[in-house]
């Protein structure tokens, strides 16, 4: 990654809407090569941010800049290097797959059907087909496809996996991981924890319009914790609660499942919780993704 060129900046961008302040004061930077994360629930003032990367609204205040130009004077030449997937996607329903890549063609002057034809193969859609017969996780492949297939240097994706089978989200990501090789940069927003981990290199923290943080997203990995519920035979669930509670890292224990399993919060070495299980009956053990929600309160503060 190049982190001496910018690809996106911001300074103080601000939208309000009358009383209602939907991004305040985001300075931020992406840097060219890298595949950012946009991290944030749903409501956060993530989609707020690209609509105004891309001139789709105006700013109340602050300024962005795209590859060195301004988003709003320099807006048409910016789109022609960037890819957009929006997160609620709508498609010109009479038209098959292939038309639409055959409209995005004669829109943009250039020529990708075989790049389209790849990328349908591997995200496994026809093209063929009409857009009007696809359920909502096929149009979402073709979204994909328009986005990618002119092979831009910029991709900005609003939750791009909503709607996707896992299977497909792996090609996604499969596909993220050669866009970065390539030198690309991608913008990616996403309310999914474990999605911004597996390809993102940096990740930005929105929460309620203000940006809380901008990680490396191994130190958001470090960051993080994991519930652990462990079913207990023998009635030992209250001895193991008072055990686990020893632990430093180990948090907010109680019993549940009527008295029959433990259940916690893990920040710390695993090995110790091991340990403590290995002195009783194990007939389960369930391993928990935190929420987005709760990294925010634990981590970055909040009530």
């Amino acid at each position: 990654m190049n982190a001496t060129q910018s690809i996106i900046q911001t300074h103080t961008l601000t939208k309000s809407y009358g009383a209602i302040t939907a991004l305040r004061d985001l300075s931020l930077e992406v840097h060219k090569g890298e595949v950012f994360g946009y991290l944030g629930p749903n409501g956060a003032g993530k989609t707020t941010t690209i609509r105004l990367l891309l001139d789709m609204i105006r700013a109340s205040a602050g300024s962005a800049s795209l590859f060195g130009m301004d988003s709003r004077q320099d807006s048409i030449a910016i789109r022609k290097r960037t890819g957009y997937l929006p997160g609620e996607l709508a498609l010109w329903e009479n038209l098959t797959g292939w038309g639409l890549v055959e409209y995005f063609e004669r829109l943009r002057g250039v020529r990708c059907r075989d790049k389209a034809g790849e990328l349908a193969e591997r995200l496994d859609i026809d093209l063929s087909r009409k857009i009007h017969g696809l359920s909502t996780g096929m149009k979402r492949k073709v979204g994909l496809i328009q986005a990618l297939m002119h092979e831009p240097e910029l991709l900005i994706l609003d939750e791009p996996t909503g709607g996707l089978d896992p299977l497909v989200q792996q090609t996604f990501y499969h596909i993220v991981d050669e866009v970065r090789e390539a030198g690309q940069t991608v913008f990616l927003s996403s309310h999914n924890l474990p999605e911004v981990e597996r390809v993102c290199d940096r990740v930005g923290i929105l929460r309620e319009g203000v940006l809380s943080a901008v990680e490396q997203v191994g130190d958001l990995k470090h960051a993080s914790f994991r519930w652990m519920t462990l079913q207990l035979g023998n009635g030992s669930a209250q001895a193991a609660t008072q055990q686990l509670k020893q632990i430093s890292g180990v948090e907010d224990v109680s019993i549940v499942n009527n008295g029959g399993a433990v259940r916690f919060r893990v920040s710390g070495k695993l090995d110790p919780v091991i340990k403590v299980a290995a002195n009783y009956e194990v007939l389960d053990l369930a391993y928990e993704e935190p929420s987005l929600e709760e990294i925010f309160l634990t981590f970055y503060g909040g009530d």
